[in-house]
């Protein structure tokens, strides 16, 4: 069993009500660490160091090309105990071993990007009419406190730690309950590396607790929210009250539109893992799979023959795919949607079963599902499933595709498969989503920004776009009188 603590201005301590919480282990359903539970208390003891580090400590004041070179090392840092970390994140985030290590490695790419973007972070000359010199800063925006999910833990952790060191702020970061441990050891490679322990602060423990506190604390300068619309929501409501800067990543529907043109091979195979990958629990998710009319059948039939292909194992066993779900109520809440769906009208051509795995009823496997014949007005094409379920839905024209698409609250993400490429530009256009692909299935690239429309959320986070998130820009005249 692993114990960990908090980690408070740098310093390994219990919560100040001295309670913890148990990890349970998604694969198997047992406990598999008992973790210090912040609190209220332990949130403005972090602020409290936060604010200390931020306006006396040496990490805002460190040149950027040393923070660059502390993101360096932990990047290499990570990329050293690559395996002990991949296989911690396959246990706690239920992953596939192969999923978790590919992971782990972005964490090193993120860390090695901002390493080198520190000190390519500056400011402008403006040309103005009055006599004299403008010029604007970038500084540092404060004390940020980030709350990331539990869907990826590390990568999506490390978008919003590594630009907010980069930029020289010192941080607070609140992971999900359910899955900690990977951040609790990124905090220690960063130390090791070269941050001040003070600069950073890590509160496991529930949302409506530590979160709320953190996001209401009038010393928090910026909040970084990764998760569902629904709590995205509430934060901006509570940050509102201070003013308080805020990006959010929030829901998604994406669209996945295939055309008859296009190469089946690739798109099948592509559309199958852009719905599927992570055991559905992903925002950016292509679970609806529109279809033109004439190749709708085969594509269905294709597509579920490829799913039932997929192995639904342990994660740290080299040959599955899909791991188990996080949770045994994330995996029924899939279960009801597929049981609303077909009440619906929607027909399943493959899977929703609870498969036995490892020879036993431990863990929150469920087998990837397929549904087809739906409708883009139904509750499981336009409500957020965040599991393993496909809806396939047909269109006749272009024009038909981009507007189905667009029928949806979110824009976080999509996928459009054709040859055409006077299609693809347009229909790239037309879609409104932050993010889309063509003929692939990449939602994330280190380099270029991500970000959602609509009820997707605000703010772009990878990339130098990240920057303007993490940093405030003062201009600066200097008078020839």
């Amino acid at each position: 069993m692993i114990t960990e603590l908090l980690v408070v201005g740098g310093e390994r301590v219990p919560a100040a009500e001295d309670k913890t919480f148990t990890v349970i282990e998604p694969g198997t359903g047992a406990p598999m660490a008992e973790v210090a539970e912040a609190g209220p208390e332990d949130a403005r003891r972090a602020v409290d160091a936060a604010v200390q580090a931020f306006e006396a400590g040496p990490w805002p004041r460190t040149s950027a090309t040393v923070r660059g070179r502390v993101l360096l090392r932990a990047s290499a840092l990570v990329r050293e105990r690559m395996e002990d970390m991949a296989r911690l994140e396959a246990r706690n985030a239920g992953k596939p071993i192969g999923d978790a290590r590919g992971e782990i490695g972005l964490v090193a790419d993120t860390l090695e990007y901002w390493g080198g973007a520190a000190n390519k972070i500056f400011g402008e000359t403006v040309p103005i009419q009055a006599p004299g010199l403008d010029v604007t800063l970038r500084e540092p925006v404060g004390v940020c406190a980030l709350i990331t999910p539990w869907n990826f833990p590390l990568v999506i952790a490390t978008w919003k730690i590594a630009p907010a060191l980069a930029c020289g702020n010192t941080i607070i970061v609140k992971p999900a309950s359910y899955t900690p441990l990977t951040v609790l050891r990124l905090a220690e490679i960063l130390v090791e590396a070269g941050l001040p322990p003070e600069a950073m602060s890590v509160l496991p423990g529930p949302g409506s607790a530590v979160g709320n506190a953190l996001v209401t604390d009038p010393r928090v300068n910026k909040v970084g929210f990764t998760g569902s619309t629904e709590v995205g929501s509430k934060i901006m409501a509570l940050a509102a009250r201070n003013i308080t800067r805020i990006s959010l990543e929030l829901g998604g529907k994406s669209a996945n539109v295939v055309f008859a043109d296009a190469d089946m091979d690739e798109a099948v195979e592509r559309s199958v893992w852009s719905v599927f990958g992570n055991t559905g629990q992903d925002c950016c998710a292509r679970s609806r799979v529109f279809v033109e009319r004439a190749a709708y059948d085969d594509f269905v039939a294709s597509m579920a023959k490829r799913t039932d292909e997929l192995t639904v194992g342990p994660p740290l066993d080299e040959e599955t795919d899909l791991g188990p779900m996080i949770s045994a109520g994330q995996r029924e809440t899939s279960l009801q949607y597929l049981e609303i769906g077909q009440k619906e009208g929607a027909r399943l051509v493959t899977g929703g079963e609870i498969p036995e795995v490892g020879g036993g009823e431990g863990g929150y496997y469920l087998r990837p599902a397929v549904l087809a014949d739906v409708r883009n007005d139904m509750r499981v094409a336009q409500e957020e499933i965040f599991g393993p379920v496909a809806c396939a839905i047909p269109f006749d024209t272009e024009e038909e595709a981009v507007r189905l698409a667009n029928e949806t609250e979110y824009g976080l993400s999509g996928s459009i498969w054709t040859r055409d490429l006077g299609r693809a530009i347009r229909v790239a256009k037309a879609i409104r989503t932050g993010v889309i692909s063509v003929n692939s299935s990449n939602s994330v690239h280190t380099e270029a920004p991500f970000g959602g429309y609509k009820r997707s959320g605000m703010g772009r986070e990878m990339g130098m776009h990240a920057v303007n998130l993490y940093t405030e820009v003062k201009n600066v005249y200097f008078s020839e009188a």
